[in-house]
């Protein structure tokens, strides 16, 4: 009997980070950022070819296909099933896809994304879901692996697979138990790296491969506008530090991957696991070869762990500042103070690692004094690179009921993103105020001649580095006045 052959897949069009749930942004709109790997479909193959399934993988988006190219792979690879990570923003047009696909070659259809996660009946209702099989709203390593199975070996009940939604004899979706999360990590095999094109997912700066990897999943933090603690929960389940170092070598010394970004939605929250894991880096074969950056919040943070991490080659940490309103902070229930955004700031600019941070303005409760002092923020801190983005109220997140609440939704979430609002504003705000604030924020802080001639100073040896700068530079001109 031939093996039964799965298509994963992020479909042709505009770039998203399909593989992050807890942000799905935007890359073509945004300033600096690089798509990041596809790893949730390299998950997914690894746990399918372990199943005995022939899988192909494919990032259509990134790679800039067109639609032909999905084609010709349905018409020559021929799948059984086919599996597509969505976005919030994207959905409608995913479906569109889904339905072509359907209705010329019949495969079973899997969609995997937050939007899928304990959803509301009100939103399921707003999508036509006839030609969908299967909803992923989990994490999809512990997901996939069960409805093949199920599908082409009556193996298990669709039922007793946690936290996808299937359909049931009436053709109605319905939702399995929720919010139910495994332990074990290491158990699962790494991403199928061989099955993808490694070479495009690059570090911004020197266009060299970079592979994601995720360290931990889980936050026990409680941002109003985060999807985090709802979809992979609120307990930090961790990997042990072995393991990722195992990965990493497999990168290294099978695909020539030296670039790393850790995953995790703090990766510093554990500064006893983070010792543990630069200290194995630091005595290993890696060191001095490999260099790494990760997120990390402000609140815990110990300049100690910041150093630590440099020496294990860090070369820059991404800090999720929010805001330069206390008030604001308090609002969003971030867990930090402005002053601990700049302690943060200031313990890498003492210790010479770089850093990045996010900003994110257009909260309900915010006003125009607010977004002045996250300018004031920015300035004062100074990071190497900046994003600016609106707050987005996702379904399932304390912020869409104080939107719906204030009567402040324009229109339905799904279809925005963090640069194309689906909120009228602010309580005090239109969101052309807050959008025109954002452009004053992004060109006053990239545009300073200090910091222009700072990145030039840093070029200086690295000429590739400076067409990078220059590329990323016209692309968030063009983006803020298009």
């Amino acid at each position: 009997m031939s093996k039964k052959k799965i298509l994963l897949f992020y479909p042709p069009g505009a770039l998203f980070q399909r593989g992050e749930d807890r942000c799905q942004q935007n890359i073509d709109d945004g300033s600096a950022q690089a798509m990041r790997a596809c790893n949730d479909l390299g998950y997914a193959a690894a746990i399918l070819l372990k199943s005995g399934y022939k899988v192909k993988l494919q990032d259509y988006q990134t790679q800039r296909d067109t639609f032909d190219a999905l084609l010709n792979d349905m018409d020559s690879f021929a799948p059984d099933m086919i599996m597509m990570s969505i976005t919030n923003t994207t959905i409608f047009d995913d479906i569109k896809v889904i339905n072509e696909l359907k209705s010329k070659y019949n495969p079973i259809v899997v969609l995997k994304g937050a939007l899928f996660f304990a959803p509301e009946q009100a939103m399921l209702d707003m999508i036509d879901f006839t030609n969908v099989d299967y909803l992923i709203g989990g994490e999809i390593d512990f997901c996939i692996g069960k409805i093949a199975d199920y599908c082409f070996k009556g193996i298990g009940n669709p039922a007793e697979i946690n936290n996808i939604l299937h359909k049931d004899e009436t053709g109605k979706m319905v939702p399995t138990q929720f919010h139910v999360w495994d332990d074990d990590l290491d158990s699962q095999p790494f991403p199928a790296r061989q099955l993808m094109n490694n070479s495009l997912y690059i570090r911004p700066d020197t266009k060299e491969p970079m592979a994601t990897i995720q360290t931990a999943r889980g936050c026990p933090s409680q941002c109003v506008f985060c999807l985090t603690p709802e979809i992979s929960g609120k307990k930090v389940r961790f990997r042990s530090p072995q393991n990722v170092l195992e990965e990493m070598t497999e990168c290294y010394e099978k695909f020539g991957i030296r670039n790393f970004f850790f995953k995790a939605d703090t990766f510093t929250i554990n500064p006893e696991w983070v010792k543990e894991m630069c200290t194995l880096i630091i005595h290993s074969k890696l060191h001095g070869k490999i260099q790494f950056t990760a997120n990390s919040r402000v609140r815990p943070l110990r300049k100690e762990t910041l150093a630590l991490m440099k020496k294990a080659g860090c070369f820059l940490v991404a800090f999720g500042f929010e805001s330069g309103s206390d008030k604001i902070l308090k609002a969003i229930r971030k867990g930090s103070t402005v002053e601990e955004n700049r302690q943060a700031a200031k313990w890498c600019k003492e210790i010479g690692l770089a850093f990045w941070g996010y900003f994110v303005i257009g909260f309900p409760w915010e006003t125009k004094e607010d977004i002045l002092l996250t300018k004031k923020l920015v300035m004062e801190t100074d990071p190497d690179f900046i994003e600016v983005t609106i707050a987005l109220p996702f379904y399932g997140t304390p912020m869409y009921e104080t939107c719906k609440q204030e009567n402040l939704l324009e229109k339905s979430v799904l279809g925005s993103d963090f640069f194309h609002s689906s909120t009228k504003g602010t309580m005090y705000l239109s969101l052309d105020e807050v959008m025109k604030l954002r452009k004053n924020i992004l060109l006053g802080f990239y545009l300073r001649p200090k910091y222009i001639f700072r990145k030039l100073k840093e070029c200086i040896s690295q000429p590739g580095v400076f067409v990078q700068y220059v590329k990323y530079g016209v692309k968030l001109v063009v983006n803020l006045f298009k």
